[in-house]
């Protein structure tokens, strides 16, 4: 199993990215992908997740403005960002995980991570 993430940079307040969740050793129709991110010095927060059958999930502070999405043929997961916020700054991760409805937020259920980009949001 493998999880490459891409796509971070550096963007002004109000800007928008797109990143990219590359998936192998396994189906996107068979496991979901969640997005997370960590700023420093604080908890690695859950943003969104695509379940296997194509459920979405937003944080709170993300709806509105990141949209995730899947292409099952480049069994590859999206997370497009706009209107971003000096707040939105972090390193981003994807992760695969199967987790229960009302907990895919948790990191702990995830077994699987990315190596994380990096979000710099300048105000």
């Amino acid at each position: 199993v493998q999880l490459q993430a891409s796509g971070g940079g550096l963007v002004q307040d109000g800007g928008s990215l797109r990143l990219s969740c590359a998936a192998s050793g396994f189906r996107l129709n068979d496991y979901g992908i969640g997005w997370f991110r960590q700023a420093p010095e604080k908890e690695r927060e859950g943003v969104s997740h695509i379940r296997s059958n194509g459920v979405k999930y937003y944080a709170d502070s993300v709806k509105g403005r990141f949209t995730i999405s899947r292409d099952i043929a480049k069994n590859t997961v999206y997370l497009q960002m706009t209107s971003l916020k000096p707040e939105d700054t972090a390193v981003y991760y994807c992760a695969k995980g199967r987790p229960v409805t009302s907990a895919w937020f948790d990191s702990s259920l995830y077994a699987d991570w990315g190596q994380g980009t990096q979000v710099t949001v300048s105000s």
